[in-house]
């Protein structure tokens, strides 16, 4: 079999729902790795992750809280790397989105798997116990996924008058392919999503048991952050890894305090531009595959659009995309079953 290169991206929060539960029993493929990570929750007298996966119903309410969204999810990631058929897939460099940052550190190998669950552990409970405000979604591209920037300009534009009112808290969040995630106090969320046309039949769509992520907003929990996390947690990576600016921690050339400082700074309190890392993914690594971790299966579209923002082979719309899918795949989202089997050994997988 030919071996192909790939680029893995690691997805953040709100993507273990109702279709994810038991995702942890049906692929985790160690173990006593998971046990390690439940050990570091029960000292904290967290609910373990095996009973949080192994619950009978999905419970939006205890499954999305950020101190148990935030294990789930790394634990899920974590897993589906681990499962990859390394010898027909060659990973040349890593990324994610948003808290998916945390995972992309582990995967990349500039932490190791237990000092990665307690970064996203402990920064998802910090966030949860704060809950400083909230975000909201809304497209800028239509339905086609052909890029507006008119209209994405003039969203902004409506973004940056809002913050400038009185009691206002508003800022991008995360700049998500065709999406624009927004965060701020109340008064800045319900005048946005009071100013701008309902869409899509879903938006604006303001995502429940979310922060103000990525914005000044989340100041306080990032200097938790750095009190709680010692810079001994972090290192050189093995595989280059790409975050949320764009930017390259190349293996060999990474500064251990830098790379603590950017994830329990600017990633906590600046714009996550997953578009950016997603272009650079494209534009640096060339890979043969862009392959999306687990949980869930949201992210996909998100990649997509951003692979076509940055005219890469040529697409510029969702029908360019789906043909160049159909005729030679270049996207495998691990959460859906029938794409999983591309990349993983199975007879691996628990």
């Amino acid at each position: 079999m030919t071996r192909r290169t790939a680029v893995v991206i690691c997805p953040g929060r709100g993507t273990y729902n109702a279709a994810e539960l038991g995702y942890l029993g049906r692929h985790f493929p160690d173990a006593a790795l998971l046990a390690r990570f439940d050990a570091v929750r029960t000292a904290a007298g967290q609910e373990s992750l095996a009973a949080l996966d192994g619950a009978d119903r999905f419970n939006l309410a205890r499954h999305s809280r950020g101190d148990n969204a935030s294990g789930l999810i790394y634990a899920a990631t974590l897993g589906d790397f681990l499962s990859l058929d390394r010898e027909g897939v060659d990973v040349v460099a890593v990324t994610g989105n948003s808290m998916g940052w945390y995972s992309a550190l582990a995967c990349a190998g500039a932490v190791t798997a237990e000092a990665g669950f307690t970064i996203a552990n402990t920064m998802g409970s910090l966030m949860q116990a704060a809950l400083i405000g909230g975000q909201t979604v809304y497209p800028w591209m239509d339905e086609d996924w052909i890029p507006r920037p008119v209209r994405k300009a003039a969203l902004l534009a409506l973004v940056a008058d809002i913050a400038a009112r009185r009691d206002h808290a508003l800022a991008l969040s995360i700049d998500l392919g065709g999406l624009l995630v927004l965060a701020g106090n109340e008064a800045g969320l319900k005048a946005f999503e009071s100013s701008v046309d309902p869409v899509q039949g879903r938006f604006p769509m303001r995502l429940g048991n979310h922060a103000a992520f990525h914005t000044a907003l989340q100041a306080p929990v990032a200097a938790q952050g750095r009190a709680a996390l010692p810079a001994e947690l972090f290192a050189q990576p093995d595989l280059p890894l790409i975050d949320g600016r764009g930017a390259v921690w190349w293996p060999g050339a990474t500064d251990r305090a830098s790379l603590r400082d950017y994830t329990l700074g600017h990633q906590v309190t600046e714009t996550y531009d997953f578009t950016a890392a997603i272009r650079t993914a494209a534009q640096e690594f060339a890979p043969d595959l862009f392959i999306v971790t687990g949980p869930g299966t949201t992210l996909g579209g998100a990649v997509a659009q951003s692979l076509i923002l940055a005219r890469w082979r040529g697409m510029a719309s969702k029908t360019d995309f789906q043909k160049t899918q159909a005729d030679q795949p270049l996207l495998v989202a691990m959460g859906m079953s029938e794409q999983r089997g591309q990349v993983t050994q199975q007879g691996a997988i628990r």
